[in-house]
């Protein structure tokens, strides 16, 4: 099977929902998409939405690094991943890569005949998603989770880091109206100070929150590291986890968080995303996998990614479904709040929508 053209396309899709984290509010989604097509008429799908509060990626410079390096494989054979891994680190954008790196595992898992994640080799079967709650008012709050309940859902991330009394009173109420049957979760995003951080830990110990992603901004991480084990276990990092080096200084001891959010927006796609997996499986840093606001195509390769890795705890992976438009169909289905992935080669997804 032998690469004869890449298409590269750009969107800006916007949101059903915009919604607002601490300090920074959404309502569009702005992606690069990739298609890349073989003598056998297998095609390999690949998307990505830069994010330039993340790592200072753009479109502009994700499309065009995207589209020279998609072009420098034509005429080559499809192979294993790793075997283009200098094509990749040839890329400073984070965005090209995760969408080149993707459509390079769906083309290989198709010429296997086989499911991207088992090709990968599977650990783990389906696995329920959280879906995101942003900030807003506690009337605000408590409706959108009546509607995502009503929807099938059975984990509620919700968005903190604005206002502490604000977001407690939140949580609190969001608990009692769910009871106990609920998984709720909480994602900072960077928004405490350190004394607001002893605050949540100490008062939300009754809710029975599962974690709380990232409260401090990354250069004040250090601090957590005095905190007692047990709190520790209760932070999950996010923003400090980009690369291998990141996940090497996470995993030092003591542990300054108790387990990690992995992005293939953040690392740059599944052959970065395995390499962290695997160190932080070394250490026993249990994962959640997470996404930006993204197509189904993002999704689905984040989801065979983190059904193939045994430290795979948790999933964030509700990034599509905001979205007023979207670029392929299949990949997963999503029912009853849970993910599983469809028995069909590579990714398991079909190209759609107008983009293309």
């Amino acid at each position: 099977m032998t690469i004869t053209r890449a298409l590269v396309r750009t969107a800006a899709v916007p949101l059903r929902r915009p919604y607002a984290v601490a300090h920074h509010h959404t309502d569009t989604a702005a992606m690069v998409l990739l298609q890349l097509h073989t003598d056998h008429g297998a095609m390999g799908l690949g998307a990505a939405t830069p994010e330039p509060a993340v790592n200072g990626d753009t479109v502009a410079v994700a499309a065009r690094e995207l589209a020279a390096a998609a072009e420098a494989l034509v005429g080559l054979r499809v192979g294993a991943p790793e075997h283009h891994a200098a094509v990749l680190a040839r890329l400073p954008s984070p965005a090209a890569r995760m969408a080149l790196d993707m459509a390079l595992h769906d083309l290989w898992a198709k010429a296997l005949g086989l499911p991207l994640v088992e090709a990968l080799g599977r650990a783990q079967q389906d696995l329920p998603t959280s879906v995101t709650l942003g900030l807003g008012s506690v009337a605000g709050t408590l409706a959108e989770a009546r509607e995502h309940l009503a929807h099938g859902f059975t984990v509620l991330k919700v968005k903190v880091g604005e206002d502490l009394a604000l977001d407690l009173e939140r949580l609190a109420a969001l608990r009692q109206h769910c009871g106990p049957g609920i998984a709720l979760r909480a994602d900072g995003n960077c928004g405490y100070r350190p004394a607001e951080l002893l605050r949540f830990l100490r008062e939300t110990v009754p809710l029975d929150l599962e974690f709380l992603e990232q409260p401090l901004p990354p250069e004040q991480v250090a601090a957590q590291r005095l905190l007692p084990a047990a709190l520790r276990q209760r932070l999950m990092a996010d923003e400090s986890l980009h690369d291998e080096r990141d996940a090497a200084s996470l995993c030092a001891a003591p542990q300054p968080f108790g387990s990690a959010n992995l992005k293939l927006a953040k690392c740059g796609g599944i052959l970065a995303a395995r390499r962290i997996a695997a160190l932080a499986a070394q250490h026993h840093l249990p994962l959640m996998w997470g996404c930006m606001d993204e197509s189904r195509i993002a999704i689905a390769a984040a989801l065979h990614t983190a059904l193939a890795c045994g430290n795979t705890r948790w999933l964030d992976l509700d990034g599509h479904l905001e979205l007023s438009e979207d670029f392929a169909v299949g990949g997963f289905t999503l029912a009853g709040g849970v993910l599983r992935l469809l028995d069909r080669p590579g990714l398991g997804l079909e190209p759609s929508g107008s983009v293309w």
